[in-house]
């Protein structure tokens, strides 16, 4: 049987609630969700770096971003080692990259710095050289090529004509579109021509924008036009599978850099381990993912090359950190860990550790030459079944302090097993003890142990 092809359609700076599959209500994308319902969506999916080089570097070799030695952007990949591309090319696999790399240092990236993709039709600073109605890459031999279209539809056409010539050979395509990251030179996200006035129409705003506000009030029409026209092109790149007879067995992931949380955070729009910045869309369909459902494990950036080489049949190179969520697909009770492991840099020298109820974040004093730092202090903690979009924070709550000390340990563990190094953290100055509101899993856990004592709940 023939190796399956296998397409990544990644988009740059998409928030998962973008998405109707985690709750939009404005249908921007029907693809991704309809796709999302048929094959495996990974409900709990996360950029381990909430910034653009250290993501992708992570992707692409299966590491965090402290272990590619690209921890913050402007930091050329190193050529020496295993990527994505190497694995399927050692494999028998055609390698295409269209779109945007942000992994070298100069355009146009020269031929030992493209992390062993043989065809090639990119930018490394996408934002820098193309704008919206002005799509310009360059091609395998360093030629500009200005492509027809809106930027989207642009990388979509080549993407399918490069499906269309490859239909007879397995191969693994990597689309990385700039949308809905901002055009630089604008400070603005411009979607298609009508599209933010349609948007505008029926805006929908997630809860932290409306209390934190940010620029999302003259921003988010224009983001959201950009989220509806990823989608179409999605489709439209499905379209040309089903017509090429390659739906059966092409493997397609659908996923984000990281996210957006619109200067709320921050003075920036990323650079941040809140859920604003950090958790993406991500499905997975064709063969080994049809009908896998929703996912709730937790998944990270490092695990995606894993995944993929795994689905291909292809064996992970032992220097890849990250693992296959494969096995958790297949059997919902297969071993997996229950957090994630965050690292930020460039507007502060960050860690964060998610589980599936609590975020734990803790920061220093930023060094631009240095991947972390000796000490950190705590900054925040919040519990997302009451709080999802992290509004209330209950660091240096004395009622919290044994959850943050169990978190504090948990994250000292990764830090260790990622980076190597023993750091200290300084707890947070105690605070004002506010009101938290219970999650009903703690009010049923107290109705237990009361009962169970014979005591009345009622007492």
């Amino acid at each position: 049987m023939r190796k399956p092809n296998v397409i990544v359609f990644f988009t740059d700076q998409q928030r998962h609630d973008t998405t109707g599959a985690h709750g939009n209500p404005m249908g921007l994308t029907p693809n991704f969700d309809r796709l999302a319902r048929a094959g495996t969506h990974l409900y709990n999916s996360f950029a381990c770096q909430p910034l653009c080089g250290p993501a992708r570097a992570a992707l692409q070799t299966g590491r965090y971003a402290t272990q590619t030695g690209v921890f913050r952007n402007e930091i050329t990949l190193p050529p020496d080692q295993p990527t994505l591309a190497q694995v399927f090319k050692a494999g028998g696999y055609a390698t295409g990259y269209i779109g945007k790399w942000h992994l070298a240092a100069q355009d146009p990236v020269p031929p030992d710095l493209r992390g062993g993709y043989d065809y090639w039709l990119a930018a490394n600073h996408l934002e820098f050289v193309s704008d919206a109605y002005d799509a310009r890459l360059f091609d395998g031999d360093g030629n500009e090529q200005k492509l027809p279209g809106y930027r989207v539809d642009a990388q979509t056409d080549a993407a399918i004509r490069y499906i269309d010539r490859h239909r007879d050979t397995p191969f693994l395509l990597f689309m990385s579109f700039l949308e809905p990251h901002h055009q630089n030179h604008t400070d603005d996200y411009p979607p298609p021509e009508g599209y933010r006035q349609t948007m505008d129409a029926n805006l929908w705003t997630p809860p932290d924008l409306v209390a934190l506000g940010g620029t999302s009030p003259w921003h988010l029409a224009g983001y959201y036009g950009m989220v509806k026209r990823l989608d179409e092109a999605f489709g439209r790149m499905m379209d040309a599978l089903r017509s090429l007879d390659l739906t059966e067995n092409t493997i397609v992931m659908f996923t984000s850099d990281h996210a957006c949380h619109f200067k709320t955070r921050n003075a920036e729009y990323k650079r941040s381990c809140h859920e604003s910045a950090v958790r993406v869309p991500t499905m997975i369909t064709g063969p080994g993912f049809m009908g896998g459902g929703q996912v709730t494990a937790m998944f990270s950036t490092p695990d995606i090359a894993p995944t993929l080489i795994e689905a291909a049949g292809l064996q992970v190179p032992a220097s890849m950190t990250g693992a296959s969520i494969l096995p958790v697909i297949r059997d919902a009770r297969a071993p997996w860990r229950d957090d994630s492991f965050f690292q930020v840099s460039e507007s502060e020298t960050g860690r964060a550790i998610r589980t599936k109820r609590w975020k734990y974040g803790v920061t220093a004093d930023y060094d631009h030459d240095r991947p972390g730092a000796p000490s950190y202090r705590e900054v925040y903690l919040y519990d997302l079944d009451a709080d999802p979009y992290e509004m209330v924070n209950l660091a240096g709550m004395a009622a919290f302090r044994e959850t943050a000390d169990m978190l504090k340990a948990r994250l000292l563990d990764w830090i260790a097993r990622i980076e190597g190094e023993t750091p200290e953290i300084t707890d947070a100055p105690p605070t004002f003890q506010r009101q938290h509101r219970p999650h009903y899993s703690d009010l049923r856990r107290e109705y237990q142990a009361d009962t169970s004592m014979g005591m009345n709940p009622g007492d």
